[in-house]
């Protein structure tokens, strides 16, 4: 029989022994032309170590399910129509569902539980919230303190990587089992009911009366290895951060903030560019709530007196996120900082940057050159990274070879060879882009230009036939140019390299839901620079405030960019060393349109606000 390795279910999730769960299984295979019935209900079902990793035909034989003959009519038919091969045996008739989930999970190492008839432990829900069981599609059944090992039912066994968040965010080891996905629907329903779903504010009330966690009051440096340790892996402590994380995931937050300051602590997330506060817990919980990211991040918990970064990742719905942790000591505690990476979240292709069709047109004509150096300028959060991401993805061929010199790395890319600089390891970007220039690439691209050594190399390699990609803080396009001349970067090489400059700034759109327009006054067109003459009888906008937004009036970003693109007239200037006002003007007589003026169109399309862009541009 050529089972192929193709045909086998899912593999990969954590091994469990046999335990308290007994697996269906069915007894000696029947004879050939022997009918159907108590024979195949006889064997002893093989322990689950000796099924792991098998295909699925040979388990189902082991089981005592299935003949010889019957896989490979099931293989001879899924040649023919593709599909899994469990689905086809049965349509076929030859197995039904329940000896197909027990198989996959042996395949797996994973043995089926019966949540109907299971008493779940209290101890066990308690230790999940109902948004993680939910999110998550687990049920804790049993906790085991001695080996700190708690056992969750999944429905499927596709969802083996839930074990691998749940033992970072909970700190004990998982042990998996299976169940049928109506069956766990239903254990959530019952162990979990809608009604009582755990809210951030409850739990901080919860917490506030905790006596394990008053007893840490006030005590400062006072607290020892042992006792911080203690602190991180409270139960309570675990779930309010768990809440707190999955709610920042699920409000698509760029940031999470934790703050203690000298008699408060509080918690703010980013959304869309602006910070909001969550209801702040108490003053006492800071250290216990930093000292479990720290934990999770893998960071010295003992050391408060200088900063550290880290990461957390997770799989959240079935899709990837990295959380970047940066610790910084302050007057009254650490203050910490997560950069949430939801890699599913970013769209890299070019199209869906929100480039104007004018700008898409000549940026896609400029990345196809052999050399130069094209810009990407703008603050930290203003995409940036994403813009650079989605130019190289155009440009990924199989006969070009891409290097980048990141910190960190982002977003993996096929196809890319990515270093991560890593200073305290001595890796510097001086030093990765020296071995860059050995390394025959055709593309490079650096994650920021940030001093003279830097910009060197940058202006080197496109001197040499590369085309150099990387980003700078400048406030606009031109300012890119009197910034490389500030690193003292000879104007004469500027102006041989750079291809290019685009500047971008992200903008908070309207939220559709409560989306209303006005006419604009002669105060607000005078702001804008603008003339009635110029608006005609087109309509201004701007967001109620909904549910929808939380109050905001506005849901999502849209960028607003600036394109200069450097020809021979801006060269002379460059070479001149005019002032950035110069370049500017000299730009726009050349057809450039200022970020003010395709933020403006953007007003006047509807997608954001006056206030919106008057604050950002």
């Amino acid at each position: 029989m050529n089972e192929s390795p193709t045909n086998k279910g899912q593999s990969g999730a954590p091994a469990a022994k046999p335990g308290s769960a007994t697996p269906s299984g069915a007894g000696p295979p029947a004879a050939r032309g022997e009918p159907r019935g108590e024979a195949r209900g006889a064997r002893k079902m093989p322990p689950v170590e000796q099924l792991r990793g098998r295909q699925l035909g040979r388990i189902l034989i082991k089981m005592g399910k299935l003949r010889r003959q019957e896989v490979q009519q099931a293989l001879d038919i899924q040649k023919e129509r593709r599909g899994p091969l469990g689905k086809i045996l049965v349509e076929l008739g030859h197995i039904n569902e329940e000896d197909l989930q027990v198989a996959l999970a042996a395949q797996c190492g994973m043995e089926m539980v019966d949540l109907a008839k299971l008493d779940a432990s209290p101890e066990a829900i308690a230790m999940l919230t109902a948004q993680m069981a939910n999110t998550y599609q687990v049920v804790p059944f049993e906790y085991n303190k001695e080996r700190h090992e708690l056992s969750v039912a999944l429905g499927s066994p596709d969802n083996f990587l839930a074990t691998d968040d749940l033992k970072t965010l909970l700190g004990c080891n998982i042990k998996a089992f299976l169940c049928g996905q109506k069956q766990l629907q239903t254990a959530l329903e019952r162990f979990y009911p809608e009604g009582e779903q755990e809210s951030i504010t409850g739990l901080i009330n919860e917490l506030s009366d905790d006596a394990d966690l008053a007893a840490f009051q006030d005590r400062g440096d006072s607290i020892d290895l042992a006792e911080l340790k203690e602190m991180a892996e409270l139960n309570p402590v675990k779930k309010l951060l768990n809440l707190v994380l999955l709610q920042a995931i699920k409000d698509k937050a760029s940031d999470i903030h934790f703050e203690p300051f000298e008699t408060d602590f509080k918690i703010r997330y980013r959304v869309d560019g602006a910070l909001y506060e969550m209801s702040p817990p108490p003053r006492r919980l800071a250290l216990p709530i930093i000292s479990r990211i720290k934990v999770m991040s893998g960071l010295n918990i003992a050391e408060r007196r200088v900063p550290q970064d880290g990461r957390i990742a997770l799989t959240v719905a079935g899709h990837q996120v990295d959380l970047r942790v940066s610790c910084l000591p302050t007057a009254h505690g650490e203050s910490v900082v997560l950069r949430v990476l939801d890699r599913s979240a970013v769209s890299l292709d070019l199209e869906n940057v929100g480039l104007p069709e004018d700008v898409y047109e000549i940026l896609t004509m400029d990345i196809e050159k052999p050399n130069g150096i094209i810009v990407v300028t703008g603050p930290t959060g203003s995409g940036k990274t994403t813009t650079l991401y989605s130019c190289l993805r155009r440009i990924n061929t199989i006969d070009t070879k891409l290097l980048t010199a990141e910190e960190p790395v982002e977003y993996d890319m096929d196809g890319i060879v990515q270093v991560q600089i890593n200073p305290s390891a001595g890796n510097t970007f001086i030093r990765v882009l020296r071995a860059f220039l050995r390394q025959d690439p055709d593309i490079i691209m650096i994650g920021e230009i940030r001093d003279l050594e830097t910009a060197e190399i940058a202006v080197q390699a496109s001197l040499t036939g590369h085309l150099v990609f990387s980003t700078l803080h400048t406030n606009d396009a031109a300012g890119a140019v009197t910034r490389l001349v500030d690193m003292n970067v000879a104007p004469y090489l500027i102006a041989s390299t750079l291809q290019a400059v685009l500047a971008q700034r992200l903008v908070r759109t309207i939220c559709l839901n409560c989306k209303e327009a006005y006419v604009a006054d002669d105060e607000t067109l005078e702001r804008l620079n603008l003339k009635r003459a110029d608006v005609g009888d087109r309509s201004f906008y701007y967001g109620r405030g909904c549910s929808k937004c939380n109050g905001t009036g506005y849901k999502g970003r849209k960028g607003v960019f600036e394109y200069l693109r450097v020809s021979d007239p801006i060269r002379d200037l460059i070479n001149e060393r005019r002032p950035t006002l110069f370049i500017r003007e000299r730009a726009r007589e050349l057809g450039m349109r200022t970020m003010r003026e395709d933020a403006i169109r953007n007003v006047l399309d509807g997608y954001t606000t006056v206030d919106e862009i008057l604050r950002y541009t």
